[in-house]
């Protein structure tokens, strides 16, 4: 991975683009995947689903993290820590806090309308919602009501992580720049992330499952924190990103690999290894290992890919999704949800039905971007900034995996 003659790395405004693309794909496949819970669900569900999604479930808001923690370590060189923490905190927290109470609001309704938990009435609804001492639907109360980030979580979690390194930046510099660090080969730092996630992985996971609620998130937090220290750290090594490029096909065909051997263990294939003669515990860590290395070489491979073919690639589209990329996150889970609850009525066959929400959802995010560009109160809600004068002269910088331009 090089950088360009202007110093930005491209390939990384493509994977932060690709990946909050595919989590549109994703948050669709929620709505019909069968046995995993979400807001509403159709009434034509699909086991099988659950296969396909799960080739980017381990790994898809990991990059987006990792993505993250290159960003800030490549910008933080060339901007104070107190000036960066001020941009961060204005583009992610205002934008949080405007998706908290406003966008993420139909989420909340249509879930309760469709358990059968409220009366139809939206705005008698909101009032309850923002009212932090509401008596509306009590179980679904945390200590702020009903107020929730739902799909939102990531702004949070991101601002947390990138406060954590703007705070302790100088020891992460002094880390980065020793020479212990600079010649330590690919492999035996690939060895510590590895055997640091399994860690996690063995003490954290079956006592912590995943909330999304920052405060008891830990496993999470173990996890997410890691993937975003290692791309801070990644970011600084020319010779890590060589070796990242280099062995790219060997990156995916294991992740491939792992992938495959993941599915097999969904479907019962390893059956015969839960008798009662086989150990338990190193049944547990062969599966958490293969977890732990399917996670890694999934980051690897698109990483490598991404240096190999889109290092160079810069043209409007590009442009245009960097601006839009936030906006686009924030309204598309509700936007869903809305056009699903619209059409299951209907009741249009799955396949269908399914390129239709796709094409309604995408319709309405790029609508919504339109609308929200053109107007100063929304750029700034929606996390946008001022508005540039033209797009060539736009830094797409501080978006929703950045707060600086990727340099």
């Amino acid at each position: 991975m090089t950088r360009t003659d202007t110093g930005r790395r491209y390939e990384l405004d493509w994977l932060r683009s690709i990946a909050f693309a595919l989590l549109i794909l994703y948050h669709i496949g929620m709505y019909y995947v069968a046995d995993w819970g979400w807001h509403i669900k159709s009434e034509q569900t699909f086991t099988g689903l659950q296969d396909l999604m799960i080739l980017t479930n381990p790994w898809r808001m990991s990059l987006l993290f990792l993505l993250a923690g290159m960003a800030l370590s490549l910008v933080l060189p060339r901007i104070s820590r107190l000036k960066l923490l001020g941009l961060r905190s204005t583009r992610l927290l205002i934008p949080l806090l405007f998706t908290m109470f406003v966008v993420v609001v139909p989420q909340v309704y249509y879930e309760a309308l469709s358990q059968q938990l409220i009366q139809p009435g939206y705005l008698q609804f909101w009032w309850q919602y923002v009212n932090p001492v509401t008596d509306l639907l009590p179980d679904h109360h945390s200590p702020i009501g009903l107020l929730t980030w739902n799909h939102a979580w990531f702004i949070p979690y991101l601002w947390c992580y990138s406060l954590l390194v703007l705070l302790f930046y100088p020891l992460l510099n002094v880390v980065s720049q020793a020479r212990w660090v600079q010649q330590l080969k690919g492999r035996y730092a690939l060895a510590l992330v590895f055997g640091l996630m399994f860690c996690a992985w063995w003490m954290l996971k079956a006592d912590f499952p995943s909330t999304h609620a920052l405060v008891d998130d830990w496993y999470n937090h173990a996890k997410y924190f890691l993937v975003f220290i290692a791309g801070f750290l990644l970011a600084r090594q020319d010779l890590w990103w060589q070796q990242l490029v280099a062995n790219r096909r060997l990156w995916l065909v294991i992740a491939l690999c792992c992938y495959c051997l993941i599915i097999a263990e969904r479907n019962d294939v390893f059956d015969y290894y839960s008798g009662p003669t086989k150990s338990e515990t190193l049944h547990n860590m062969l599966f958490g290992s293969v977890l732990v290395i399917n996670h890694w070489v999934w980051l690897l491979a698109i990483l490598g890919y991404a240096g190999a073919y889109l290092a160079k690639t810069n043209n409007q589209l590009l442009r245009y999704c960097n601006d839009a990329v936030l906006p686009w996150y924030i309204l598309h889970q509700t936007l869903i949800i809305l056009f699903a609850a619209w059409l299951k009525p209907l009741a249009i066959p799955a396949v269908a039905e399914f390129p239709l929400l796709l094409a309604l959802t995408v319709a309405a995010c790029w609508l919504g971007y339109e609308l929200i560009r053109r107007v100063s109160l929304l750029r700034w809600c929606f996390g946008l900034g001022k508005a540039r004068q033209t797009i060539q002269n736009s830094t797409s910088s501080e978006s929703l995996s950045e707060a600086g331009a990727v340099r």
